[in-house]
């Protein structure tokens, strides 16, 4: 493959966006430009990244950008995140992908990244994965993940490249999201429940682990090798409560895990789901602005 020198970045707005633009801001890109339905904090972004404010579905505004900078690559990590209500996330997640996939041919943009999710596989029964285990989706999100990668491989040819990046869970700094809550409990200095003991391990990956790995399948030179799916997650992790033990010990506040019986938790929780009690429910469904989501991936 040739040399990158123009780069979309979809979802751009979100935390992995947001650390590819930084990653990849010296290496020598004549454009890269960032495009998502979420507002862009111009501060947190290299100066030479295009910040564009939009959405992936938007037909007309995608091929005038494609016209525009005739990409050399497209890292399409635009998703709705699966708190989003259901319409709304295969349309996105979905026909926002067929979108970008149909403009891409159209302009000829040589490689698609397609940023899937491990939520493919569902709850596996067993570990490890691989990328060619089944895929179950469970719940909206990943249903619609499992459709999107479809989508990519509908579209794969000779000469359109789609590689797809399955990641684990990937944290790292810059923006705390969902581990938001997680991190003033522990500067709060309250014990931090866990549903079950925390006995099981759980995979966390370094985002800037991500950031490459979606950098080699963008530029590798032998398409063969990168034209199918990659499960992409840590070596080395150990469990849930060796994990929150850990910043609880850091941070020195007085935090520490707190174990819970899971069955009756889950069993509690379904309950408040079922009668619209949850708070995620009001959340999604009563006052929450659809802005307040931001597009990233996983």
């Amino acid at each position: 493959m040739a040399e990158i020198k123009r780069i979309l970045i979809t979802g751009g707005a979100g935390f992995l966006g947001l650390h590819c633009a930084n990653t990849w801001a010296d290496r020598g890109l004549e454009t890269m430009t960032l495009l998502d339905i979420a507002g862009f904090d111009e501060t947190e972004y290299p100066k030479n990244a295009k910040l564009i404010k939009g959405d992936v579905r938007d037909v007309a505004l995608m091929d005038k950008l494609f016209a525009e900078d005739r990409y050399d690559l497209v890292v399409h990590a635009a998703a709705a995140l699966p708190l989003w209500p259901k319409k709304e996330i295969f349309s996105t997640n979905v026909d926002g992908t067929r979108v970008t996939l149909e403009i891409a041919r159209k302009h000829k943009v040589p490689r698609v990244v397609f940023i899937s999710s491990t939520a493919v596989y569902g709850v596996p029964k067993r570990h490890p994965l691989y990328e060619s285990d089944p895929m179950v989706g469970v719940g909206a999100y990943g249903e619609s993940k499992i459709r999107g990668e479809a989508v990519c491989r509908e579209f794969r040819s000779p000469d359109l490249c789609v590689p797809i990046i399955r990641p684990k869970t990937f944290i790292g700094p810059e923006r705390l999201g969902v581990f938001q809550i997680l991190y003033d409990w522990v500067e709060s200095g309250v014990r931090i429940p866990m549903i079950g003991w925390g006995n099981n391990p759980y995979q966390l990956m370094d985002v800037a682990d991500l950031v490459e790995a979606i950098w080699l399948v963008g530029t590798h030179p032998d398409t063969a090798k990168v034209n199918q799916e990659f499960n992409v997650g840590a070596m080395e992790y150990t469990t849930v409560r060796q994990d929150v033990g850990a910043l609880c010990e850091y941070a020195k506040t007085g935090s520490k895990p707190l174990g819970t019986p899971a069955m009756p938790i889950k069993t509690a929780l379904m309950i408040f789901e079922a009668l619209k009690l949850s708070p995620l429910y009001k959340w999604i469904y009563g006052t929450a602005d659809k802005e307040s989501f931001v597009s990233t991936e996983k």
